[in-house]
């Protein structure tokens, strides 16, 4: 019997996935995380304008999942102990 070759799976990115990446790089290069959220809004807005223009094929509900997910990416890291003591102090005020 013969020896079959193992396949190979080969994964192309998506024109959404390089489109987030680039987003991502961009965020980090760019110092956008440690703005105000008024610069931050202004460089998403010429930041997705230059998305859309380079990523022509994606859809405007595809850029703003992009937006959402940089958006996200820039927020501050909530550490589960701040989360519920966020959530308790909330029950008790209720």
């Amino acid at each position: 019997m013969s020896k079959k070759k193992p396949r190979r799976f080969v994964a192309t990115a998506t024109s959404f996935d390089q489109a987030r990446d680039e987003l991502f790089s961009h965020i980090l290069r760019c110092g956008v995380i440690d703005a105000l959220p008024e610069h931050q809004k202004e460089w998403f807005d010429d930041t997705m304008q230059y998305l859309a223009d380079r990523y022509s094929d994606l859809s405007d509900e595809d850029l703003g999942r992009l937006r959402t997910l940089g958006e996200r990416y820039c927020q501050p890291v909530q550490r589960r102990s701040e989360t519920a003591s966020r959530e308790n102090a909330g029950s008790l005020a209720g």
